[in-house]
């Protein structure tokens, strides 16, 4: 009777014993297959966007993710997520090759959100740079322009007089998520601007400031003339001297949609507010959006005595004329126009 009894608890001891076997069996095969779920590559060989609301809760990421090819299982990247402890960040995410799923996760976490670079390069104008954000595939060219009487309240406290963001969309290259809004996209812009400005110490006179170094910026390339063609500017305006800048011309003729490529003789004869040949002073406002040098050079114009440039982008010889009176300009226009016809050019 005593043998039997012990072999009956022998059998309940191999039957706990096998219980809890079959637990650490079930507990490695699970942490295997979560394992194999989390770290082994998978998802697309294409490019794919996935765009996270914001608010949205783990469980609705990982489901999103999972239904986009992204990742193999949602309930292995809710475990991953409750491991990390991190916080998931909303925005347009791009994957375009298998990765393991801690990649994906760490992605997200650190908020690495698809965007688009766009270069507005010195001395680029409003309708440049809407070329440039429908050539990148974020903004229609006809929604930015349209949408510039309303942007223009971003610049009213610096530049009341101000009916489009001309001249204070900063050079710079930007990145911006394929969604972003015509008011976004113009905001960081202005924010940039107003960055440099007040690097600058331009808090005065913002407007005509901004005017005549967008007029610089188009009339020569070169960063050394700019403070010198400033200051023709500056003179001719002093002594109620037409600018007679050919930039500005062309800017008028862009704004009711008349340029032709090029600038014909007649088209100095037409009548809009930008033309500088038939009115005096400083154009209605900016024809472009200047650089630092420009704006350097349009608040400290040195003092000179020239009045009259041939414009460094129209001399073969690669450099600007100046000249203090029309005699000494009559003739670099001549040595200019020689200059054009050795070159080949008429």
């Amino acid at each position: 009777m005593a043998s039997g009894r012990g072999r009956g608890k022998r059998k309940k001891g191999l039957g706990a014993a096998g219980f809890l076997l079959v637990l650490f069996l079930v507990a490695v095969a699970a942490a295997g297959v979560a394992g194999w779920a989390i770290f082994t590559p998978f998802g697309p060989s294409t490019e794919t966007f996935v765009d996270i609301p914001s608010g949205s809760s783990t469980t609705h990421i990982a489901r999103q993710l999972q239904a986009s090819g992204v990742i193999r299982n949602q309930f292995a990247f809710d475990l991953w997520r409750w491991i990390r402890r991190g916080k998931l960040k909303a925005g347009e995410y791009r994957f375009d090759h298998p990765m393991p799923l801690t990649q994906v996760y760490e992605q997200i976490a650190r908020g690495e959100v698809f965007t688009v670079a766009v270069t507005v390069p010195e001395g680029a104008t409003v309708f440049e740079v809407a070329n440039r954000l429908e050539q990148a595939g974020i903004s229609s060219r006809e929604d930015f322009l349209g949408q510039q009487p309303r942007l223009a309240e971003l610049v009213a406290d610096i530049d009341p007089q101000a009916k489009t963001l001309e001249g204070y969309l900063f050079p710079d290259t930007y990145k911006f998520p394929r969604r972003t809004t015509a008011t976004q996209i113009a905001a960081a812009m202005v924010r940039r601007f107003r960055t440099v400005s007040t690097e600058l110490g331009l808090k005065e006179n913002v407007h005509k400031v901004v005017t005549l170094a967008s007029l610089v910026e188009r009339e020569t390339a070169l960063e050394p003339e700019r403070p010198l063609v400033a200051s023709v500017f500056e003179n001719r305006l002093a002594k109620h001297m037409p600018l007679m800048t050919d930039p500005s011309v062309i800017y008028g003729l862009e704004v009711r949609d008349q340029w032709r490529g090029a600038i014909y003789k007649s088209d100095l004869g037409r009548d809009t507010p930008y033309n500088t040949y038939l009115h005096a002073g400083l154009p209605p406002g900016p024809i472009a959006n200047p650089g630092v040098p420009s704006l350097k050079a349009a608040m400290n114009p040195p003092p000179t005595d020239y009045l009259y440039f041939v414009a460094a982008g129209a001399n073969p010889q690669g450099k600007s004329l100046f000249s203090t009176s029309l005699e000494e300009h009559t003739k670099n226009v001549s040595g200019y126009r020689r200059a054009m016809k050795k070159a080949g050019r008429r």
